[in-house]
């Protein structure tokens, strides 16, 4: 029996990339899949029992997910956790990621500690990102600790610096912040590929041809996708709100799937 195939419980921790906005999950209202579902999925196919808790929260900040979810993780005596966190804090002003790379690396101790594979992930290159090239610095800068970390902490990295495939805009939901069903179809691929789970398919795979949209149609997404989600999201940061505010985790307890 191979590693994978000894592993009982599975913890992913996070925010919406790990909650698995926007994928919606088939027959349920506002509870999302994601990659982190559809590779518990998988490994429960090697490991049938095998119990899955999704602790994860959109708009989490790496504080929030270090005090609100990793305790909880270490309670559960996981044999694999995804711990991915970050991109909401790179995304506000005055991010400072070498601050927040000591907090990192103290959860990623604990956590290993426990006796559990953690895997993290390193951020996008925001440069193929449309609305996020200005943080381009700062994430690297994160990326840079997240690798040393892993090094320090012997934890698998899942690197999607490098991951053009997911510079194609498909890629991503209307919000231009989190990934489609078909950009989490191509994450769970690429997890489990670095896990070494057999996979049918490729996470790389070429995108179909995309034919150019003409100036003005750009300009009218333009201004639909500041109205709909820029604004709102300025609104929550002018008051101190979050999207996560008084949400619990979607799967806050491991059980079979």
């Amino acid at each position: 029996m191979d590693e994978l195939e000894q592993i009982g419980t599975y913890v992913a921790i996070g925010d919406s990339f790990t909650e698995g906005m926007n994928d919606p999950h088939p027959g349920e209202a506002d509870r999302f899949r994601g990659w982190a579902d559809r590779l518990a999925e998988r490994l429960a196919e090697r490991r049938p029992g095998l119990r899955y808790a999704n602790l994860a929260v959109r708009g989490k900040l790496v504080r929030q997910v270090v005090a609100e979810q990793v305790p909880r993780a270490v309670e559960l005596e996981p044999d694999l956790v995804t711990f991915c966190a970050g991109g909401n804090d790179m995304i506000r002003p005055g991010a400072d990621p070498d601050a927040l790379a000591v907090v990192f690396d103290d959860a990623v101790r604990r956590l290993r500690d426990t006796g559990a594979r953690v895997v993290i992930f390193t951020g996008f290159d925001t440069r193929g990102l449309r609305t996020a090239a200005r943080i381009r610095g700062k994430a690297a800068t994160y990326n840079m600790h997240l690798r040393a970390i892993a090094d320090r902490r012997g934890c698998t990295v899942v690197d999607l610096w490098p991951a053009t495939a997911f510079n194609d805009p498909r890629a991503w939901s209307e919000d231009r912040l989190h990934l489609s069903p078909e950009g989490h179809r191509r994450m769970e691929l690429r997890v489990a590929e670095t896990l070494g789970l057999p996979v049918t398919g490729s996470w790389h795979e070429p995108w179909p041809p995309l034919e150019p949209a003409d100036w003005l149609t750009m300009r009218r997404a333009d201004v639909h996708w500041a109205r709909t989600y820029l604004l709102p999201w300025i609104g929550r940061r002018a008051t101190g709100r979050s999207s996560g505010d008084g949400r619990e985790p979607k799967r806050p307890t491991p059980l079979p799937l």
